[in-house]
């Protein structure tokens, strides 16, 4: 059975790598609308119908790009539709989020010392919580508040920065921020889904009957466009901050997430007005560093100590009780426990890294699977051997996990 975790890993990679690659033809089909949308120049010599064009140069030829801001008079031979890049990234952010959140509950969704929840209310509040987030959403947009822009986006500032203190009063620092990501993300590709492409399919459908599209439908895709646009950068902040308890594990994490999504706007503000050759607006970048600076600040302020141990969960007794686990623990403790503590020894080291601490026999049991994977069948852990891990020492944690599951199994 300990073939499985394996498995399970490279299962984790690959369904990572997909989404990495279709998160990338997404952004980047939406980064490059968005600045040909703002780069648009008017002129006199334009067919009946067209907004703006623009010329571009790129891989060594030249391209003349219209925009009709309802639709042109004919419907054209062949067209291009832009949505599987959205819909793929998040169907395999959905099942990475399966696969690594669901999949090991226990250890990445669940913390005790926040809120003692079974695998299946943890799994069913994430469900619930991004459907949930979405309906309010669409909602919002359709309220008379909807016809409010800014105002709209305002408001949704103030539900995105509730949803982020909410998410850290239920799950692990890493699954909050992961969450808070997905939320985000699930509004991005809703509003390609159920608003922007079926709007547009109207207004095809209107063409072909010969009908005059309604300009209406056009309108609505835009804010929701123009909400995904905004949303863009911090989605990607959060998916990155797994690998940084710094941002994730802290005090005020929650506050941190909330000054991410300024970044995003202020970032995303400079891209908008340079696009629209409207100027370049470096006070952006300096607020953008100032506000960087204070999350830098927020992420020392040190979180207090839980009083006792947590009980190491039913299923990890069995590493905690097998009987390599003395020498194991030996070897962790001596190899690792220098950076993965509470209070870090190595120089340079200021908080355990992804906050997994292998202190105590209820933490070391508890990473056991990561141990393994990490430090047993790799040599992941330590970065670069700098602790000198012997391959002597490394069979010693494979076969501590290995005999473990194997047990556990045939009982």
């Amino acid at each position: 059975m300990y073939e499985f975790a394996i498995a399970w890993e490279w299962l984790a990679f690959a369904v990572r790598w997909l989404h990495v690659i279709t998160a990338v033809a997404w952004i980047g089909s939406s980064f490059y609308f968005i600045a040909l949308d703002l780069g648009l120049v008017k002129r006199p010599h334009l067919p009946v119908g067209a907004y703006g064009e623009e010329w571009q140069v790129h891989g060594g030829g030249f391209y003349h790009i219209q925009k009709y801001l309802v639709a042109p008079a004919q419907m054209p031979e062949h067209l291009t539709w832009f949505k599987w890049e959205a819909y793929t990234t998040w169907l395999s952010g959905f099942a990475l989020l399966c696969i690594v959140y669901y999949g090991g509950a226990d250890l990445f969704l669940i913390d005790r010392h926040v809120l003692d929840l079974t695998q299946w209310q943890a799994i069913g509040l994430s469900l619930a919580s991004l459907a949930v987030g979405w309906v309010l959403y669409d909602l919002l947009c359709k309220s008379p508040l909807g016809k409010n822009t800014w105002g709209l986006m305002a408001f949704l500032y103030i539900v995105l920065v509730l949803m982020g203190w909410g998410y850290t009063q239920i799950f692990t620092g890493r699954a909050a921020f992961l969450h808070l990501g997905a939320f985000t993300a699930t509004i991005m590709s809703a509003n390609v889904f159920f608003i922007i492409i079926p709007n547009q399919k109207i207004v095809v459908a209107d063409l072909i009957a010969g009908r005059t599209p309604d300009p209406k439908y056009g309108m609505i895709a835009k804010q929701r466009s123009l909400h995904n646009n905004y949303l863009t950068l911090p989605v990607i902040f959060f998916m990155l901050s797994n690998h940084y308890p710094l941002a994730f594990a802290t005090e005020f994490n929650w506050v941190i997430a909330a000054l991410v999504f300024l970044m995003g706007v202020t970032i995303r503000h400079w891209f908008n007005t340079t696009h629209a050759r409207k100027g370049r607006p470096t006070w952006t970048w300096i607020v953008t560093l100032l506000i960087f600076i204070v999350i830098m600040w927020l992420s020392t302020v040190q979180k207090p100590a839980p009083e006792g141990e947590l009980a190491v969960a039913p299923f990890d007794q069995r590493f905690a009780q097998n009987e390599h686990f003395g020498a194991a623990r030996d070897v962790i403790q001596s190899r690792c426990s220098m950076c993965h503590a509470a209070e870090p020894v190595w120089e340079g080291v200021v908080r355990p890294p992804k906050n997994v601490k292998l202190e105590t026999d209820a933490e070391i049991a508890a990473h056991a699977r990561e141990i393994y994977l990490q430090a047993g069948r790799s040599h992941a852990m330590p970065p670069g051997n700098i602790t000198d891990v012997s391959p002597q020492e490394r069979a010693l944690l494979v076969a501590w996990f290995e005999s473990s599951v194997e047990k556990g199994t045939s009982q």
